[in-house]
């Protein structure tokens, strides 16, 4: 799976080995000799990729450039690279949301494994936040008492109930239910459920019937 891999590390030679060893693997690489470099110019979220990041860097260290790319909102999964086997530092890492943790020298095969992982994680969370941002956008069509039926409809009330609580009649329910499957795209209930379940629908405490 072809990316980008960001790799920061104040050591030019071994910027060089890693980049070379990448190239070679048929990923992209960009290098920065510090932490600041890389948050001067922060990677795109939108391109596949992961950063590869040497704990111990002059000025910002890697775990802390971890807590400023969190701040900024970078998905982009981190593999740290230490010289220095830090059981504390690994897990303080790792529980920050680092993807890896690899202790230099590291061989050909255990980095690219770990880059594949990480970018291979980077893709599939993409693909989770487009099918977020499509969902919230369908949901977005819906007329306010179209949105107030699907509220009641995924919570698992029948439509005698919802015209009920609505003050309305069940044929002009049945007609709102049909305008928020067709607006959703979806063809079953099950799907409507599972949509309201990603989106944060199902979590909400407002009241549907207000």
């Amino acid at each position: 799976m072809p990316g980008l891999v960001h790799v920061v590390d104040d050591d030019a030679s071994f910027r060089t080995a890693i980049e070379r060893r990448l190239k070679l693997a048929g990923y992209d690489v960009a290098t920065y000799p510090s932490a600041q470099q890389l948050l001067d110019r922060p990677p795109d979220n939108g391109r596949l990729g992961c950063i590869l990041l040497d704990v111990r860097i002059p000025g910002l260290s890697g775990p802390e450039l971890q807590n400023r790319l969190s701040e900024l909102g970078s998905t982009l999964p981190i593999v740290f690279l230490t010289g220095y086997a830090d059981t504390a530092t690994t897990v303080r890492a790792i529980k920050a949301g680092a993807e890896d943790f690899l202790t230099k020298p590291v061989s050909s095969a255990q980095l690219i494994d770990a880059i594949e992982r990480a970018i291979a994680r980077h893709g599939a969370a993409s693909t989770q936040r487009s099918k977020l941002d499509s969902h919230r956008a369908l949901l977005a069509t819906l007329t306010p008492r179209e949105r107030q039926v699907f509220e009641l409809i995924v919570r698992g009330k029948i439509n005698k109930q919802i015209a009920h609580q609505l003050g309305t009649t069940e044929r002009t329910v049945k007609a709102h239910r049909h305008q928020v499957m067709e607006k959703m795209q979806v063809h079953s209930l099950a799907e409507l459920v599972s949509i309201a379940e990603r989106l944060g629908v199902l979590d909400s405490k407002n009241d549907a019937g207000r």
